[in-house]
């Protein structure tokens, strides 16, 4: 389309815009178990107006930018603390986990390269780990070999132990995994990292906040962090359970120097020195401040009270697919992530279930193998679950009446 000849009134520009988001999911509701983390109205409006103080501030170059400099070091200070990493830890913050995955690759081979020469690197990696590894291994040329989990969803560190090779430059374990919601067991994979010196990283963009405070409340939580021997990096995202703006995470590295190798340096042209931490070159500090903003706005005491909610929301809903006849759990939740779908002998098509939900104004993720329907509880939906439940109800006696049949649907999209 081509633009109008003259420009639009700014008022008709926002009730376009809002027009455009009527069919959009009401994820402030707590109708969305997916995409969208909401810790109120409060903390949203905090975070749109940081973001919109340095919306166009340049994290390309801090020098001009100071303010983004301390931004990003105190952002990353917090994680730190949240990890575990010691005074040698190092890292930066990205636009997202799926930048956050690559960069680790990217790092891993680096390393893989300039230490021991390298030149066909591969990662050994279980079959639930992140699709952004996959993209990784095909944007920086590794082999990916994914191996078989368990009958319990964890990755398997004695079939992964067989994978592994003189060309292994990263091992690489989930906490928790995303499709069912489990944390792999990362002391086991880490020492397979450890007895070969390669890289070992731990995918924590949904638990890195989760797990922490689950921990501090009391809570029996796996090994997963810099405390675990032999893990080399850790990825958070900060606009999930953080509940900062998008798109910010951040990637720790357990020293300095296993940094270096995820940074990119050149003067190979006519403009100088150029220097990048990611893969962006231009970064709007929006999302940087909205991040340090809400960490600072909530606290210790804010981040107990979310996962708490978050958790108790976890466990009402898992406590209610046991009860659902003709559902099960595809595993118990370790942190906030819930999997279920149709039993093997119900007849039921799981993703129909997802449509008739959907007819209600319910949005959730739709996975396979197995078929699953995929919910990323999050505090909002402490108090909401019920309201659920009763729709999941009807949607699977609808289902049952009328034999229907869904489609799957994509996790993420290219149109």
């Amino acid at each position: 389309m081509a633009l109008p000849a003259t420009g639009i009134p700014r008022d008709d520009i926002f009730d376009r815009l809002d027009a455009m988001k009527a069919n959009d999911v009401r994820w402030r509701e707590g109708r969305s178990f997916t995409l969208a983390y909401h810790a109120g109205d409060d903390v949203v409006a905090l975070a749109e107006e940081a973001y919109r103080r340095f919306s166009t501030e340049n994290a390309l170059n801090t020098d001009a930018f100071p303010s983004l400099r301390r931004i990003q070091s105190e952002v990353v200070g917090v994680v730190a603390d949240w990890l575990g990493a010691g005074p040698e830890g190092a890292g930066f913050m990205t636009t997202g986990g799926t930048e956050s995955i690559l960069l680790a690759v990217k790092a891993a081979r680096e390393r893989g390269r300039r230490e021991r020469g390298i030149t066909a690197p591969n990662v050994v990696l279980p079959a639930s780990a992140h699709a952004a590894f996959e993209k990784g291994c095909y944007y920086f040329g590794l082999e990916s070999r994914r191996i078989p989990v368990g009958a319990d969803w964890r990755a398997d560190p004695d079939a992964m132990a067989g994978a592994i090779d003189d060309d292994t430059v990263l091992v690489v374990g989930s906490a928790p995994q995303y499709p069912q919601g489990v944390v792999d067991p990362i002391p086991a994979i880490a020492a397979l990292a450890a007895e070969r010196d390669v890289n070992c990283h731990v995918d924590a963009c949904m638990g890195g906040v989760t797990l922490t405070y689950l921990e501090r409340l009391g809570r029996e939580v796996p090994p997963w962090n810099f405390a675990v021997p032999g893990v080399t990096s850790i990825s958070v995202d900060l606009h999930k359970f953080a509940y900062t703006a998008k798109g910010a995470s951040v990637i720790m590295h357990r020293t300095k120097q296993l940094r270096a190798y995820q940074t990119f340096v050149t003067d190979n042209w006519l403009g100088g020195l150029y220097g990048s931490s990611g893969v962006l070159g231009t970064k709007s500090g929006g999302a940087m401040a909205a991040a340090w903003a809400v960490l600072h706005h909530l606290g210790d005491e804010g981040y107990l009270r979310l996962t708490a909610a978050a958790r108790r929301a976890t466990e009402e809903l898992a406590a209610a697919v046991r009860a659902t006849p003709d559902l099960d759990l595809r595993a118990e939740p370790e942190a906030t992530l819930v999997a279920f779908g149709a039993t093997s002998d119900s007849g039921l098509d799981t993703f129909a279930i997802a449509d008739a939900l959907w007819r209600r104004g319910w949005f959730l993720d739709r996975q396979y193998p197995p078929p699953s329907l995929h919910c990323t509880v999050n505090a909002v939906h402490d108090g909401r679950i019920g309201d659920f439940v009763a729709d999941l109800h009807a949607a699977v006696a609808e289902v049952r009446e009328a034999a229907a049949l869904g489609t799957a649907a994509a996790y993420g999209t290219v149109e």
